[in-house]
C-alpha cells in the first residue's frame, strides 16, 4: 500500500508538468518581426464617447493630448496580435473599440512583445473601459474629460492618474487580479474611496479612514466628488493622494 502511494505521488506531479507543457507548447505564439502600425480616429459629430480598449497581454500606455478623438501606436512581433480599431456614431454618442487580435493564447513569454501608445481627446467626455489580461499599464487621464472609468486588469503591474481638476463628478471602478495597483487622486476635488485588497494590501496616503472608506480633506467641501471604488485579488492597492 505504502508503495502504491508512493508511485501515485510521483505519477501525480509528473502527469501535472506534462499536462501544462503541452498546453504551453500547444498555446505559443510564433513570434516574428517587429511590425508598427498607426491609427487614428476622428470623432465626427459625436458629443460623447465611449472608449473600450481590450489587451489580452503587453504593455499599454494612455495619455491625453490628441488632437483627434484617438491617436494610437501599436508595435507587435505576434501577427496573431494585430489590433483591430473600430468607431460607430449614433445620434451624438460614439464608441469607440479597440482591441488585441488573438490567435490561440494570448501568453507573454520568450521574445513575444505587444505594446500600444494610446493619446484621447482632451475635450470629448469620455467613458473609458479598459480590459487588460497580463502586463503593464499606465494611464494617464488627468487631463482628459472623463465621465467615468471601468479598468479590470488580471496579472501585472499598473497605475492611474486621476489627479485632474475635474469639473464634473464620475465614479472610477477598478478590479484587479493578481499584482499591484497604484491609483493617484487629487488633493483639489473631494474623494471618496473603497477598497478592498482580497490576500493583499492597502495602503492610503493622504486618506483618511471615515466608516468603511477613505475620503481626503476636500471631501464634502468641494462641488465635485470622485467616487472610486478598487478591488484588489492578490496583490498590492496604492491609494495616493498628490
Amino acid at each position: 500500500m505504502k508503495k502504491l502511494l508512493f508511485l501515485f505521488a510521483l505519477l501525480v506531479p509528473a502527469a501535472v508538468l506534462l499536462s501544462s507543457c503541452g498546453t504551453q507548447r500547444g498555446g505559443m505564439q510564433q513570434v516574428g518581426e517587429m511590425q508598427r502600425e498607426s491609427k487614428s480616429i476622428q470623432a465626427q459629430d459625436a458629443q460623447a464617447v465611449r472608449s473600450i480598449l481590450q489587451m489580452g497581454a503587453g504593455e499599454l500606455n494612455i495619455t491625453g493630448g490628441a488632437d483627434r478623438l484617438m491617436e494610437g501606436e501599436f508595435s507587435y512581433n505576434v501577427s496573431n496580435w494585430k489590433p483591430k480599431v473600430s468607431y460607430d456614431v449614433s445620434g451624438e454618442r460614439g464608441e469607440l473599440t479597440v482591441k488585441q487580435g488573438s490567435g490561440g493564447g494570448v501568453r507573454l513569454g520568450g521574445d513575444a512583445r505587444n505594446e500600444w501608445d494610446i493619446s484621447l481627446n482632451d475635450e470629448v467626455p469620455t467613458d473609458l473601459v479598459v480590459e487588460m489580461g497580463a502586463g503593464e499599464s499606465d494611464l494617464d487621464l488627468d487631463s482628459l474629460t472623463l465621465t467615468g472609468l471601468d479598468l479590470q486588469m488580471g496579472a501585472g503591474k499598473t497605475t492611474v492618474d486621476l489627479t485632474g481638476d475635474y469639473a464634473q463628478a464620475f465614479g472610477a471602478s477598478i478590479q484587479g487580479g493578481v499584482g499591484e495597483a497604484t491609483v493617484l487622486l487629487p488633493s483639489a476635488v473631494g474623494v471618496k474611496a473603497n477598497a478592498e485588497g482580497g490576500l493583499g494590501k492597502i495602503n492610503a496616503k493622504g486618506l483618511k479612514r471615515e466608516g468603511d472608506s477613505y475620503v481626503n480633506d476636500a471631501y464634502g467641501n468641494s462641488v465635485v466628488t470622485l467616487s472610486v471604488d478598487v478591488q484588489g485579488g492578490v496583490g498590492q492597492i496604492n491609494l495616493e493622494v498628490v
